[in-house]
C-alpha cells in the first residue's frame, strides 16, 4: 500500500486543513483507500471505479493520517485531464539533510522556497507513469538538467524509483488511474 500512497503523493500534494469538514473528507478518502486495499486482496476485484475528489485527496494528505517527508509543508494540488499542478513550501536544507554538493548549480536548492511542480500522470495496465513537465522555484522555472542533478543527488538515494520520468507498479490490482477535472479515478482488475 505504501507505493499507492507514494503514487497519490506523486499525483497530488496537500493543504493543511483543520476544520470538521476537512476531517470528514480525509475520512472519506481513508475509507476509499481501505476499500481499494481490501478489494485488491480479492481473487476477482470489483471493477467499479473508485473516484477520489481533489478535496478528498488534499484533505487526506493535509490530515494527521499522512506523514510528509521532512521539509515539505503547505502542499496543494489541482488536477485536470491527465495533468496535476502542485504547490508546496519546501525547506531544501531538511530535504538535503546529510548530503552536500560542491556543484554551484545546486546552490539554488537551499533554504526555504515556494515550489510549483507540473506533471502529467496516469496509470495503465497496472503501471503508474509520472512525467515532470516543469518545476518553478519562487516563480522561476528550473532548467531540466539542473532539476535532474538535484533528483540524482538528493532524491534518488532515498527514493530510487523517482525521476523526471517515473514508472512503477500499481499495488492492490489497480489496473488504471486517470486524472480528470479535479478527480482521480482508479479501476482495479
Amino acid at each position: 500500500m505504501k507505493s499507492f500512497y507514494f503514487a497519490v503523493l506523486s499525483l497530488t500534494l496537500l493543504i493543511p486543513l483543520q476544520s470538521p469538514a476537512a476531517s470528514k473528507v480525509a475520512e472519506s478518502m481513508q475509507k476509499k483507500l481501505d476499500f481499494i486495499e481490501k478489494n485488491g486482496a480479492a481473487s476477482h476485484p470489483n471493477e467499479t471505479p473508485t473516484v477520489f475528489s481533489e478535496d478528498e485527496v488534499n484533505g487526506y494528505l493535509g490530515s494527521e493520517l499522512v506523514t510528509l517527508p521532512a521539509g515539505v509543508q503547505s502542499v496543494h494540488v489541482s488536477g485536470e485531464d491527465g495533468a496535476v499542478s502542485g504547490t508546496a513550501h519546501i525547506d531544501f536544507d531538511q530535504i538535503k539533510s546529510g548530503r552536500h554538493s560542491s556543484n554551484p548549480m545546486l546552490l539554488i536548492f537551499s533554504g526555504t522556497h515556494d515550489v510549483q511542480v507540473n506533471v502529467h500522470a496516469h496509470g495503465q495496465n497496472h503501471q503508474g507513469h509520472v512525467h515532470v513537465d516543469s518545476v518553478l522555484l519562487d516563480g522561476v522555472e528550473i532548467p531540466e538538467f539542473i532539476l535532474q542533478l538535484f533528483v540524482e543527488k538528493y532524491l534518488q538515494p532515498k527514493y530510487p524509483d523517482i525521476g523526471i520520468d517515473s514508472q512503477f507498479a500499481l499495488p492492490d490490482k489497480i489496473d488504471s488511474a486517470k486524472i480528470g477535472e479535479h478527480v482521480l479515478t482508479v479501476i482495479q482488475k
